[in-house]
Formats: C-alpha cells, sequence, structure tokens
C-alpha cells in the first residue's frame, strides 16, 4: 500500500514537473515564441531520461531558440508546437499581437533573452506586476513605506522573514539543483534569473510569506476586518505564484513548493519575531551576534554550489537583514525608538487628508532618494575597491563579481548600509525636515 501510495506521488511530481504544461500555459495567456522545428542536438535543461526532473541548470536562454535574425529560416511555432496558418482559429494577427522582449536584462550573465509575442496584453501586464512584487525595487520600496508611513515594528519583523526565507530557499535550490524549464517548450518571458536554479520558486516563497506575515502581525494590531486582511494576502500570493510560470521561470510543482516551503518558514519563524526582534534592540552583544551570524549564513550559501546570480540575492537580502537590525539596536539605545505603547493598540489607520497624503508622499519620495543614492555612491566606492584590493582589473567587472571574495562583501558592505540608512539614518532626516 505504501509502495503504491509512493509511486503514485512520484508520478504526480513528475506530471507537474513538466514544463509542456507551462507551455500550455503560456499559449492559453496569450504568449507565443517562435522556435527552429529543426534541432540538432538536445536542449539544455530538458529532463534527464534516467532522472525524471533532474535537469541541467541553463547558462544562458539564446541556444536553440530562434532570434529575430534567423527567423526567416526556421519553421514558426507557438510554445514548441507549429504555428497555426494565418486566417485559421488560434492564428496570430499583427492587430492583436505585439512583439516583446524581457523587460530586465542581467548585466552580470550578459543574457538579454529573445523576442516573444505577446497576444492579451492585459495579462502580460498584471503578470508583469505579479513577479515584480518579488523582485529588487519592490522590496526597496515596500520596507520603507511601511517603516516610515505605517508601522516600524512591522517592517522590521518582515525584513527578518524575508531575509531567512530567501536564504532557506536559495539554500535549498543550491541543493537540489534542477534547472529552469526547458525552451522550448517554453517562452522566456523573463531571463533575468535563468541561470539559477529552480526548485523551490523563491518569487513564490516571498510571495506567500510576505504578505500572509504582513496579515499576522497586523491582524490584532490594526483594526480592519479579517476576510479582508486574508483576501489581500492571497490573492498577493497567488498573483506572484501564477506569474512565475506565466514568465516560463517555473513548473507548476517548484511553484507549488515554494508556496508550501514559505509556510512551513512562517511557522517556525513567527512565534519567535518577537523575541527576535527583542533581542536585536535591547542584547547586549547583539551587533556581534547580527554581524557574525549573517556573515556566516552567507558564506554558507556561496559555499553551496558554483556562481550563479542567486549567491548575491542572499547576501543582499541578509545584508540589509543586518543593516536594518543594527539601525533598530541603536535607536533603541539612543531612545529614537518610536513604536507605539501597547496600551494604544489596537491601532486605527487615520482619516485620509491632503496634509496626510502628502506628509507621507514627501516622506517616501526622500527617504527614497536617500537609499538609491546611498546604494549609488557605495557600489560606485565598493566594487572598484574590492576588484583592486583582491587584484582584479578594473575592465573585468563582470568576472570579478562572479567570484566569492568579491562578491559577497560588495553585497553586505552596500545593503548594510542601506539597510541602516532606511532604518536610522533616514528617519533622523524626516525629524529635521519636520516630516517625523
Amino acid at each position: 500500500m505504501a509502495d503504491v501510495v509512493v509511486k503514485r506521488f512520484v508520478q504526480m511530481c513528475n506530471y507537474l514537473q513538466d514544463p509542456r504544461h507551462v507551455a500550455r500555459f503560456q499559449h492559453l495567456c496569450g504568449v507565443r515564441g517562435t522556435f527552429p522545428e529543426k534541432r540538432t542536438k538536445p536542449d539544455r535543461g530538458s529532463p534527464d531520461s534516467d532522472r525524471p526532473g533532474l535537469r541541467r541548470r541553463n547558462q544562458s536562454s539564446d541556444e536553440g531558440v530562434g532570434s529575430g535574425a534567423g527567423e526567416d529560416a526556421a519553421v514558426q511555432q507557438v510554445n514548441g508546437l507549429q504555428g497555426a496558418e494565418p486566417g485559421k482559429p488560434g492564428a496570430l494577427s499583427e492587430g492583436t499581437s505585439s512583439r516583446a522582449k524581457p523587460l530586465r536584462r542581467n548585466s552580470l550573465t550578459g543574457d538579454v533573452g529573445q523576442e516573444f509575442l505577446i497576444h492579451n496584453k492585459i495579462l502580460f501586464y498584471l503578470f508583469t506586476f505579479g513577479t515584480e512584487l518579488g523582485n529588487e525595487m519592490f522590496f526597496i520600496i515596500f520596507f520603507p513605506f511601511l517603516l516610515w508611513n505605517i508601522d516600524a515594528l512591522v517592517s522590521r519583523r518582515l525584513i527578518v522573514v524575508w531575509a531567512w526565507n530567501l536564504f532557506v530557499g536559495q539554500s535549498t535550490k543550491d541543493m537540489v539543483r534542477w534547472s529552469r524549464p526547458a525552451s522550448p517548450p517554453v517562452v522566456k518571458v523573463e531571463v533575468f534569473y535563468n541561470t539559477e536554479y529552480s526548485m523551490p520558486s523563491t518569487h513564490a516563497m516571498t510571495g506567500t510569506a510576505i504578505p500572509f506575515c504582513l496579515f499576522m502581525l497586523t491582524y490584532g494590531r490594526w483594526q480592519y476586518p479579517f476576510l479582508l486582511g486574508f483576501s489581500v494576502a492571497l490573492s498577493w500570493s497567488v498573483l506572484v505564484c501564477v506569474s512565475r510560470v506565466y514568465m516560463g521561470m517555473h513548473s507548476i510543482l517548484e511553484v507549488i513548493t515554494g508556496f508550501l516551503y514559505s509556510l512551513l518558514v512562517l511557522a517556525f519563524f513567527c512565534p519567535l519575531l518577537h523575541k527576535i526582534d527583542s533581542y536585536y534592540m535591547m542584547g547586549q552583544y547583539s551587533p556581534l551576534v547580527v554581524l557574525v551570524s549573517h556573515v556566516s549564513l552567507g558564506l554558507v550559501a556561496f559555499s553551496l554550489d558554483s556562481w550563479s546570480t542567486s549567491r548575491g540575492d542572499t547576501a543582499q537580502a541578509l545584508g540589509t537583514a543586518a543593516g536594518a537590525a543594527l539601525a533598530s539596536h541603536m535607536n533603541y539605545q539612543l531612545g529614537l525608538l518610536q513604536d507605539p505603547p501597547l496600551s494604544s493598540l489596537p491601532l486605527t489607520l487615520p482619516a485620509l487628508s491632503a496634509g496626510l497624503v502628502l506628509r507621507s508622499l514627501l516622506r517616501f519620495l526622500i527617504g527614497v532618494a536617500v537609499l538609491l543614492l546611498t546604494r549609488m555612491m557605495m557600489k560606485a566606492v565598493t566594487i572598484p575597491f574590492l576588484c583592486r584590493l583582491f587584484g582584479f582589473p578594473a575592465d573585468e567587472v563582470r568576472q570579478a563579481r562572479q567570484q566569492m571574495r568579491v562578491e559577497l562583501p560588495y553585497r553586505y558592505i552596500v545593503y548594510s548600509v542601506v539597510g541602516f540608512s532606511c532604518v536610522f539614518f533616514v528617519p533622523q532626516l524626516f525629524i529635521i525636515f519636520n516630516l517625523a
């Protein structure tokens, strides 16, 4: 009986891992790719017949995929299936479709992707927004806005969950070592993370952990209907998860695994968040513990596998969390912490007014401008310094950043300063400008 259950479970996993399901979903959503009909060698990233589900990691999405220059010599195919003839059902017309390329280019891999056709622009923009909810720029906007304008305590604790969630997810990727879905048949609408492993989906993990943790931290602390908070969290999570399949970055199995995996991370960390946050602020040796623990986790992440962009993302999250924790400690020690007292709970949203909106907008714009300027200045100083320190030529930055001794300290230094500025320096600017 147990053998039958295990066999069926494995069969179901192999079924959900099949890239053809991703291609069918993309086709249903109006994404079309043009691939050459004849292939001289197997796709990289295709499943090994002897080991279902285990795939080699892609290094570029261009090979074996028709580009604009070669389309005339190739037979048009739609998501791996030969394209419909003009005038027949399923055919594309110039009036209803538009050519597009991946919006984000990865400067470290040089992968710019391939052109594809978008038949449903509404879904394209919707899922592009959904996938951005798991990218760096969103967190540069989201965490500071929450910290400066709504609830600093909730923002601090969310950053802890975000960093640990990314560390666990990215480290698991480097241990499982499954590559992205094969292309063809999948169309790579996004290529920025194409060289990373894909099991589990860390976008699905952060896209689940952040909204549900936000819901758990704010419900009861703020007054709002339970159904409203749960619906927003669930919608946020579903949008991010489905967008990863739409982008061609993950199989259905990888997204489901990421969703469930993040729930396990939440179940472990949520009961500990109060103790972690309190220790960061009040612990005598918390600065030392924060630095040693976060650097150690980064070293672990960097030692699991060969270079990929996931290592930098992990170090970036850990560095941001370390900087925020150090700033929280300093705020508490200097008496600058402004968390509302327990007697004032539950909190209520203030009535919207022009003055409130204007002050919130000014805080956000000034603060984000300071963070972006800080990041730009730190990058401009740190990368050349580390290249010179470790003997890398100034014109080989891409190769240098694929080395742990450059990438790890670069990410830690830059983003720990950004995190520290967000939690400590920028709020002091608000006091100076009378915007606190």
